[in-house]
């Protein structure tokens, strides 16, 4: 594919591979956060807002070192893993999708939060008044209303996931066939001379993952629109 050698097509394989795991993963997370701020008012909501879309504003490599902290073996989520399930993602390709889904959390979230504000509450406030339940309403009438925006949501993500570096090699290093996805092969081949058409390949690649994920969830915005 485009002359390009194993260890970028390994490369495109894992980058592939860690975007769709993070996004699967933080999918009923994103959901639930947007349904949560877009229809529930409660103290604190501003700063649970904030929070949500703090990997957009924050150096990526912040984000990956407070992941890596929380994930050592003495870490508040790496001890239970370990002692309850015998778990590490450390240097591990599972590290590099939560550094992924992380980091795309916060599109997901506003994209689909945007698409649950614009849909009229009077709507499930009638379905409850004829006797439906809260999750009733939210899985037969809020849920399929609100599926675009979702669905843009996810492609929005796993374009992000695709082109995240700064986290991922913060929080599981750059080990070839691991965790050394697309974005860290082709800071790898720039470290090395003589590599200049290997990189121009990879770029390309990537080029075509990420807008080929870009004009889906435009595709998905407008059909919400529509």
């Amino acid at each position: 594919m485009l002359g390009i050698g194993p260890d970028g097509a390994e490369a495109i394989w894992l980058t592939v591979q860690v975007a769709v795991v993070g996004v699967i993963a933080s999918l009923p997370i994103g959901i639930a956060l947007a349904l949560l701020l877009a229809r529930v008012e409660f103290p604190g909501k501003m700063l649970v807002d904030g929070l949500v879309h703090l990997p957009l504003v924050l150096p990526p490599v912040v984000t990956g070192y407070l992941l890596l902290e929380a994930f050592l073996p003495h870490g508040p989520i790496g001890a239970p893993l370990r002692e309850w399930f015998g778990l590490s993602v450390l240097f591990h390709w599972t590290g590099a999708a939560i550094a992924a889904a992380v980091m795309g959390l916060p599109l997901m979230v506003r994209t689909i939060r945007l698409s649950i504000e614009a849909l009229d509450p009077r709507i499930e406030h009638a379905a409850r008044s004829l006797g439906g339940g809260r999750w009733h309403v939210f899985r037969t009438i809020t849920l399929p209303m609100v599926t675009p925006g979702i669905a843009a949501g996810t492609a929005l993500a796993f374009a992000r996931s695709l082109g995240e570096f700064g986290a991922t090699i913060t929080f599981v290093s750059n080990i070839p066939g691991e965790t050394r996805t697309l974005p860290i092969a082709i800071y790898s081949l720039l470290q090395m001379p003589g590599t200049e058409a290997e990189v121009m390949r990879l770029s390309i690649v990537s080029i075509i993952l990420s807008l080929g994920a870009l004009v889906l969830a435009e595709w998905l915005v407008k059909r919400r629109a529509a």
